[in-house]
């Protein structure tokens, strides 16, 4: 009889782990904002076209982007990307620093995987 409970217990911890943990991994694979993903969504839009396939291949594309780069490396190499296009020493400094490159290396990777995929 306490051999049973045992196993029972045991059972129950493992299944609630199992719970939080597929919990936790969803929540790493959507943790971008509705408001970041419709941004992507648009721009990629404007650039490729504004019907209804492309909005379907577009919002692909930020998904397979928000599953292989966090959404605070997201926001860090968007924010490189949009200071790096300020002229002067200040834009400089976003285009020329290792770790901005390797941050915009990574995007570009991302959004090439996207494309493969997607489009």
């Amino acid at each position: 009889m306490a051999r049973m409970r045992f196993l029972f217990g045991a059972s129950a911890v493992v299944a609630v782990l199992t719970a939080v943990m597929s919990h936790a991994r969803a929540e790493d694979l959507n943790d971008y904002p509705t408001s970041a993903r419709a941004d992507y969504v648009f721009g990629c839009m404007k650039a490729n076209g504004e019907t209804q396939e492309v909005l379907q291949k577009c919002a692909c594309s930020i998904d397979v982007i928000a599953s292989i780069i966090p959404y605070d490396r997201y926001v860090t190499t968007e924010t490189i990307l949009s200071m790096s296009q300020v002229t002067g020493p200040v834009g400089s400094e976003f285009r020329s620093t290792e770790p901005a490159r390797l941050a915009v290396q990574e995007f570009r990777r991302a959004q090439a995987e996207a494309e493969i995929r997607c489009f």
